[in-house]
């Protein structure tokens, strides 16, 4: 399973970095690695089913991240 690496924007405004996506090594669910580009630049982990999704803003679905700028995966095989 892909994620594009690079800058997303949260639907409530914040932007974050998505660095890959890795798999839980208990149920083997596939996660989304990134960091918040705020507050304390926090690193997150967030199942990538959830971070796909859309959500309802005034009536209207929208995803949940939004691509905003894509870069090339650091962790990406040859």
């Amino acid at each position: 399973m892909s994620l594009q690496p690079g800058l997303y924007q949260h639907y409530k405004g914040p932007q974050y970095r998505v660095f890959n996506v890795a798999r839980h090594s208990e149920t083997e669910e596939h996660v989304v690695f990134y960091q918040a580009l705020y507050g304390d630049y926090g690193f997150w982990v967030r199942p990538l089913s959830m971070f796909l999704e859309t959500v309802t803003v005034e009536g209207e679905q929208v995803p949940r991240f939004a691509l905003i700028e894509p870069e090339p995966s650091l962790f990406s095989r040859p």
